[in-house]
C-alpha cells in the first residue's frame, strides 16, 4: 500500500545546542516500512513521489485495506486497538473489528441522528475506545469531526457549538451537565449522543444505539480537499479559531510522520499520551501509526502521572512512545533506574521545543535518544516576502502560491479574513522565527510574538528557559519580555523550583541562576528579572501560556 506525501520532518537524536537544528523539507514516497540508520537524507529524498489522488477517505483507503492485508494473512497479530484502564480491562480490535464496529457508528450517525455530509460533530471524550470508533465512523460519513478536551467549560462548550454550528454533540456523563446549561443557546444544535451505560433526559444512548445498529454501511465517497475535521487552537492570544483539515491533510499528509519521525511497522506497539481534544491524538493515535498498520496503544490514565507511564513502559510491550515536552521535564525527576523498559526503542516528542538538558537526562537513565518533531514545510523570509540567505533570522513560512499544499490545514472555518491574514505575499506565515545556517539547517528561535527585542539584542525564550532548567534548582520555567526605562524591555523569568530549593531565600537564588545562565549562554541573555511560582499558566494541550504572563508583565507598566 502505497501513499506519498508532503511533510516537515524534524529528528533530533541528541542536543548539542540550545537551539534544535531543522532540517529541509522531506518530500517522500511512502511505503510501511520505516526509516533506519543505513538510510542517508539524500536518498530518502530522492524516492519522493507526489501521488495526490483526487478522491481519498482514510476509513476506506487505508483501514479497510489493512484489514484485507490482515485477512490475507500478511500482517502481523498486533491488534488496531489496545486499551487499557489500568484496573485490569482491556480492550484488543483487530482492523476488521474496527471496521465492524465504526460501521455501526456510522448508522448511529446517519440514521439515529440524521447527519449528512458537511454536517459538524462536536466530540468531547476521554481516552475510551468509543473515542475511536467516532474518529472513524465520521470519516465513514463524511461528517466534520470537532474534538475537545473534558476540561473545556460551559463557557468554552457554548462558543464552540455556537461558532461551528454544530449539529450534533458527543460526549460523557461528565460533561453533558455543561452542554445541558448552554443548548438552549444554540439553535443548530439537534442531537446529544451520551456515551454512558446510563441514561439522560434529553439524550441518546449512544451505547444502545450502537448495540443495535447495522454493521452494514457504505462508506461516501470523499475529495481529498473535502472537509474532515475542525480543531479549535489553543487560544494563547484572542478567541480559539476553528483550523480546518481535509481528508488529505491528515489522511495522507501525515505518512512521512509515521514512517519516518516515529519510525512504526505493523510491528509496532505506539504510545501518544495525548488528550484526546489535542490535535497530536489525532497526528499520533489515528493517522500516522495507522498509516503504518501499527497497534495503537492506550492508557486511560484520567490524570496524567508519572508513574502510570513507567509501570505501563515496564509493563506491556510498547516499542515507540510519544510524550510532550512537559511530561519529559517531570519524568526525569524520577528516578528511572528502577524500571525497565524492555520493548521500548524509540521516543519522540512535540508541541513545543524540549530543553538538550531533558534529553540529555532521558537518555542518560533510559539509554534512549528523544526525537523532537516540528511538523510544518519551512523557508525563512523577511517582511517583505523576500527568502533570507543564511544566518539571517526571519520568519518560518510555507510557500503556497502558485500552488497550495494539500497537506496544509485548508483554512480557519468561517472566517476568510483571518484565513488571508495568514497570507505573506506567496507564503503562509507561520508565526515562528528561525533562520537557516550554512549547511542548510535551519534553527528554531521561538514564536514571532515571543522573542524578546532587549536594547538592541533579539533574544529568544527558549535559549534562556533551556539554560535556566540545566540547574538543578528548576523545574521549568517561562521567559518573556518585561517592560524597561532604558533598554525597552528585559529577560523576566518565572520559575517553578524544586522542592530542595523551593525555600531557599529568593535573592540569593535569582542571583545564582542569573550567574548560571551568563556561563551557559550569551551573557547579554540573562534575566535581569525573576518571579518564583508554583505553576506555569498553560493551554489545555500543555504549552506554556507566555502570552498571558508577557501581558501581566506589560500591564504593571
Amino acid at each position: 500500500m502505497a501513499l506519498a506525501a508532503v511533510h516537515f520532518l524534524l529528528k533530533i537524536p541528541s542536543a548539542t545546542s540550545l537551539r534544535a537544528p531543522l532540517r529541509r523539507s522531506l518530500q517522500l514516497c511512502s511505503r510501511c516500512y520505516p526509516v533506519r540508520a543505513s538510510w542517508s537524507y539524500e536518498a530518502i529524498k530522492q524516492q519522493y513521489r507526489l501521488e495526490v489522488p483526487e478522491y481519498f477517505n482514510f476509513a476506506r483507503d487505508v483501514l479497510d485495506r489493512w484489514t484485507e492485508v490482515e485477512k490475507e494473512g500478511k500482517k502481523s497479530k498486533n491488534p488496531a486497538l489496545w486499551w487499557v484502564d489500568g484496573a485490569g480491562e482491556e480492550v484488543k480490535w483487530s482492523f476488521e473489528e474496527l471496521g465492524v464496529l465504526s460501521r455501526k457508528v456510522s448508522n448511529v450517525l446517519s440514521d439515529a441522528c440524521s447527519l449528512q455530509w458537511g454536517d459538524r460533530v462536536i466530540l468531547i471524550l476521554p481516552r475510551i475506545p468509543e473515542w475511536w470508533l467516532v474518529n472513524v465512523a465520521c470519516m465513514r460519513t463524511g461528517t466534520v469531526l470537532i474534538p475537545g478536551t473534558q476540561q473545556l467549560t460551559a463557557k468554552d462548550i457554548l462558543h464552540r457549538l455556537q461558532k461551528s454550528k454544530a449539529k450534533c454533540i458527543i460526549t460523557d456523563e461528565s460533561v453533558a451537565p455543561a452542554v445541558d446549561s448552554v443548548g438552549a443557546e444554540c439553535q443548530s444544535l439537534k442531537f446529544k449522543l451520551l456515551v454512558s451505560d446510563s441514561h439522560r433526559e434529553g439524550w441518546l444512548n449512544f451505547k444502545d444505539l450502537l448495540k443495535n445498529a447495522s454493521s452494514d454501511h457504505h462508506c461516501v465517497t470523499t475529495k481529498c480537499q473535502d472537509p474532515m475535521a475542525i480543531y479549535f487552537t489553543s487560544g494563547t492570544t484572542g478567541s480559539p479559531k476553528m483550523t480546518q483539515h481535509s481528508h488529505s491533510s491528515y489522511g495522507i499528509g501525515l505518512t512521512v510522520s509515521g514512517r519516518y519521525w516515529l519510525d512504526l511497522t505493523s510491528s509496532d506497539i505506539f504510545w501518544n499520551t495525548s488528550d484526546t481534544g489535542w490535535a497530536k491524538s489525532a497526528w499520533s493515535s489515528i493517522f500516522s501509526p495507522w498509516i503504518q498498520g501499527a497497534c495503537v496503544f492506550v492508557h486511560k490514565m484520567p490524570h496524567f502521572d508519572p508513574r502510570i507511564v513507567f509501570e505501563s513502559l515496564s509493563r506491556f510491550p510498547i516499542t515507540v512512545f510519544c510524550s510532550p515536552p512537559t511530561a519529559y521535564r517531570m519524568f526525569v525527576q524520577h528516578k528511572l533506574s528502577s524500571y525497565t523498559f524492555k520493548s521500548l526503542r524509540h521516543c519522540v516528542s512535540a508541541g513545543e521545543p524540549i530543553n538538550p538538558d531533558v534529553m540529555e537526562e532521558w537518555k542518560a537513565q533510559t539509554g534512549l535518544d528523544i526525537h523532537e518533531g516540528y511538523g510544518q514545510t519551512e523557508t525563512i523570509i523577511d517582511e517583505n516576502s523576500n527568502i533570507l540567505p543564511p544566518g539571517k533570522e526571519g520568519d518560518i513560512a510555507i510557500r503556497v502560491k502558485p500552488t497550495r499544499s494539500p497537506f496544509l490545514f485548508t483554512c480557519y472555518a468561517d472566517d476568510p479574513e483571518k484565513t488571508e491574514a495568514t497570507i505573506r505575499g506567496d507564503f503562509y506565515v507561520t508565526g515562528d522565527r528561525g533562520m537557516m545556517d550554512e549547511d542548510g539547517y535551519f534553527w528554531f528561535v521561538g514564536r514571532a510574538d515571543d522573542v524578546i527585542n532587549s536594547a538592541g539584542y533579539r533574544i529568544g525564550p527558549f535559549e534562556v528557559e533551556s539554560a535556566l532548567v540545566e540547574h538543578p534548582a528548576v523545574v521549568e520555567s517561562a521567559v518573556v519580555s518585561s517592560p524597561d526605562p532604558i533598554r525597552g524591555e528585559v529577560v523576566k523569568a518565572f520559575i517553578v523550583l524544586t522542592p530542595d530549593y523551593a525555600s531557599h531565600d529568593p535573592e540569593k537564588m535569582m542571583k545564582e541562576l542569573q550567574d548560571h545562565v551568563k556561563k551557559v549562554t550569551a551573557p547579554y541573555k540573562y534575566p535581569r528579572k525573576m518571579e518564583f511560582v508554583e505553576q506555569l499558566p498553560k493551554t489545555i494541550s500543555g504549552k506554556i501560556r507566555r502570552n498571558e504572563l508577557r501581558q501581566k508583565e506589560w500591564r504593571k507598566d
